[in-house]
Parts: structure tokens; sequence; C-alpha cells
């Protein structure tokens, strides 16, 4: 796994983040469940590492039902007390409620633009930004406020900035790592 040059962040001494790296991170995602997925867990990661979270993953989607949004939308207050006792996922009360109120404003995000794919892809007229060095641009910071004014939470600019990167709306490899590049 070390034969290769990767972004700085991948720490190599972890193959599931180096998988993570090679085959998901920057890859365009078109697919509502996994943008939803991807939006919770970018939320959960906030004031810590995405490689915390990463290795987290695997029960966040036992947790939360693989990430249905219809269940997710229907959590009730049972299901949260369920969650915050849950040794294996991060157990914050905030980023929990955040997750079931953002699963809610996601699907009448979703139901509005006819998908969550076309509402963000949107935002770059279905186009990949290919840019690096950077935790925040005036692309999430327009998102964040959208996403904020529609009552989502844990959707500051920078978290919204790695989430674009993670589903590929940003790209964002490092030129010293070999899956660099600066356009299609």
């Amino acid at each position: 796994m070390k034969d290769k040059c990767r972004c700085f962040w991948a720490n190599t001494n972890n193959l599931l983040y180096v998988k993570y790296h090679d085959e998901e991170w920057g890859q365009p995602v078109y697919d509502d469940g996994h943008l939803f997925e991807m939006l919770i867990l970018e939320s959960f990661q906030a004031g810590l590492s995405w490689e915390c979270v990463l290795n987290k993953r695997e029960h966040f989607r036992e947790a939360f039902d693989n990430f249905a949004l219809d269940k997710v939308s229907a959590y009730g207050d049972d299901k949260m007390e369920e969650l915050r006792q849950n040794e294996k996922i991060i157990r914050n009360r905030l980023k929990i409620a955040a997750a079931v109120n953002n699963a809610k404003i996601f699907k009448e995000i979703a139901a509005e633009y006819g998908s969550f794919a076309d509402y963000l892809w949107g935002f770059t007229e279905h186009k990949v930004v290919f840019e690096t060095g950077k935790t925040s641009s005036e692309l999430s910071d327009k998102i964040s406020k959208d996403l904020k004014k529609r009552g989502m939470k844990f959707v500051g600019t920078t978290i919204i900035y790695a989430y674009l990167q993670a589903v590929g709306v940003v790209y964002s490899h490092e030129k010293d790592c070999y899956l660099y590049r600066e356009n299609v």
C-alpha cells in the first residue's frame, strides 16, 4: 500500500483509509443513497478526524439502518436514545438529532429537485471543480448557507467542503498524489 504516493492525509498504515482514498474519495457520486450517507458521516466528523469516522463507518451503517433515508427521517426519541447508547458509533446527542433532522430536509430537497444529486450538482452546472489546498470555498459557502437556510445542522462551510471533496464535486487529490489531475 505504500508503493504509491498519495495525498498527505491518507494514513498508509490504515488499509481502510488507503482503500477509501484510492477508490472512493473524489469520485463523482450521483446516487442519493450514497450522497445521504456521506452527508451524515461528514456531519459526525465535525471536531474529529475523518479517519475516526471512517473506522466506525460499518457500525454507523448498522446503527442507522444502512442510511435508509425514509427510516432515518422517521426516527423518534426511542431510536435516538438507542443511538446515544451505541458505543460503536459517535454518540453526540446533537449530531444524532441533526442526522434525523437533516434526513427530513434531504428528502424535501430531493422532492423539490427530482433528486438530491440534481440539487447538489446544480451548483456547479454538473461539472467537477478541480482545486487543492483549501478547506472551504465560495462554492461550499453558498451550499452551506442554502442548507442552513433550509434548516440543516452541522453543515458549516468546512464540513460541506469536505463533503464536496468526498463525493467528487470538488476533486482535490494533491499534485504529488498518483490520482492527481487538473481536469477531466
